[in-house]
């Protein structure tokens, strides 16, 4: 995800298409992993990796969109709803994954202490 995302600034053709397959594969590993368990703090922030995980595959749609106009948009709608926007929605979708991350790692490491 990092190199397409990369590749996107540098204007090169197909790195949208390279983001998409990492955030992908990214998310299909994402959700692989499951928690069984009773706490209700990791199963939230469960929840929350996977809106994180849905707005990683959105930002390679807007990816794709902004390298064409793939909506088939009028271009003053395309320039306000499309263009760069992916910037957004990946800052977001980022920030949700390290923070819950981070948390779920906190929380499986009290859950052992108390073991």
């Amino acid at each position: 995800m990092l190199v397409g995302a990369t590749l996107v600034r540098l204007q090169f053709g197909l790195a949208a298409y390279i983001f998409c397959i990492g955030a992908v594969a990214f998310v299909a590993t994402n959700l692989l992993q499951r928690y069984d368990g009773s706490n209700i703090t990791i199963r939230r922030l469960r929840r929350i990796m996977i809106v994180s995980d849905l707005l990683l595959l959105l930002t390679g749609l807007l990816m794709i969109a902004n390298s064409s106009n793939f909506f088939q948009m009028p271009y003053l709608s395309y320039l306000r709803y499309v263009k760069n926007n992916w910037v957004i929605v990946l800052l977001v979708a980022a920030s949700m994954l390290v923070y819950s991350t981070w948390r779920i790692e906190q929380e499986l490491g009290e859950e052992a202490k108390k073991r």
